[in-house]
């Protein structure tokens, strides 16, 4: 049977590489890298070696990488501590953020009654950055959390702009870039941005790693206690050969990246040209803002009794997509992200996020085009 997986702003697919690096550590290097004997050292430096390729790639400071569960647990972290650590009484996001933000900032005004603030969004769904001023200008400790790449849209914001701002206005700002990190290039010697948030599974490595990006000098505290490891951040001992594995991830992925991003890239104008030729009436939900080059969300043309039972038919013929965050997939509700752009009707229809790696090809695309013309 055939099979088409097109989710890949959900997981994505580990590289061989990658698997075989990581085999070779739970090998080889099973020490635990606290000790002081010979396993462990040659275990320390397998962790601080894959500290600085990722730091190298990002032209950021190995003491700024921070290596964390994946994303969700980097976000927590960090906005927690603004608020505990750096006395932020004010929190500026959207309403069109990862659970893992909106839920934490929701929980840090009930713990600690900060106040949370919601920027606007243009039709297309990208921040209103006039309005982000307008709160900006209301003087009091703020950090700003707003995501790099959208992972329901793929809508980018202009992290540049964003960063400038906060520091015209004195405000911390952190940003989700789970879509990103592995996908586009990044120069943190030169973006204005005090913290991030990265997860391996995303550029083709392994679950349950990822890392935060901690700008130097900045006093946040451990987020959990025990030992000293990550310098004190994060006790615990290391998953050596996950950590090897997101490091030999990103590299690979920035080594192939122009080629990459360019396949992929054809890859959704394929898509795009395919709809318009089969497909009448659909519309791409984020249109008209700079949208990333590998995730499209298309609003199709069906009824409202179809829309329940569309992932399952797709499911049947072997195609995998999404109708949102994989994070929320067993909720019958609709997108929160897509109610913030959506009408009343428009958001009883089907909203299908297709998403592409350079594992994908141009017959995937015609076998989902055919089975949705078959619905």
């Amino acid at each position: 049977m055939k099979k088409a997986y097109l989710d890949n702003a959900s997981t994505t697919a580990m590289r061989p590489e990658v698997i075989q690096e990581m085999t070779a550590v739970m090998t080889e290097n099973f020490g635990n890298p606290s000790s002081t004997h010979s396993y462990g050292r040659a275990a320390k430096v397998l962790i601080e070696t894959a500290r600085k390729t990722i730091a190298s790639l990002l032209k950021a400071e190995a003491r700024e990488i921070i290596f964390t569960s994946g994303g969700t647990e980097a976000d927590n972290w960090i906005l927690r501590s603004a608020v505990k650590d750096l006395k932020v009484k004010r929190v500026i996001t959207a309403r069109t953020e990862h659970h893992a933000v909106l839920h934490t900032v929701e929980v840090l005004v009930t713990e600690y009654g900060i106040e949370a603030k919601f920027v606007n969004l243009n039709p297309d769904g990208s921040f209103n950055l006039n309005h982000l001023e307008e709160l900006l200008a209301e003087n009091m400790p703020t950090l700003v959390s707003l995501i790099h790449v959208n992972n329901e849209t793929g809508v980018i914001a202009d992290l540049q702009t964003i960063g400038n701002l906060c520091k015209q206005y004195g405000a911390w700002f952190h940003s989700d870039t789970v879509q990103s990190i592995g996908k586009t290039e990044f120069d943190l010697q030169n973006l204005p941005i005090d913290f991030m948030a990265a997860s391996a599974h995303k550029f083709h490595g392994p679950k349950g790693v990822g890392f935060a990006f901690v700008r130097k000098n900045t006093p946040l505290h451990a987020m959990i206690y025990g030992g000293e490891q990550e310098k004190g951040m994060r006790a615990g001992t290391e998953a050596i050969h996950q950590i090897a594995g997101m490091a030999k991830a990103l590299k690979l992925s920035y080594d192939n990246l122009i080629e990459e991003r360019d396949y992929i890239s054809s890859l959704k104008q394929y898509f795009k040209e395919k709809l318009d030729a089969e497909i009448l009436g659909y519309r791409i939900n984020g249109e008209g803002a700079n949208l990333f080059y590998n995730i499209t969300n298309v609003l199709l043309p069906l009824t409202e009794d179809k829309t329940s039972m569309i992932l399952f038919n797709l499911d049947m013929k072997g195609i995998a997509v999404s109708r949102g965050s994989a994070c929320q997939s067993g909720s019958i509700r609709p997108s929160h992200v897509l109610q913030e752009m959506l009408s009343v009707e428009d958001i009883k229809k089907p909203s299908l996020r297709i998403s592409f790696s350079h594992y994908n090809t141009k017959e995937d695309i015609d076998f989902l085009i055919d089975a949705l013309k078959t619905i």
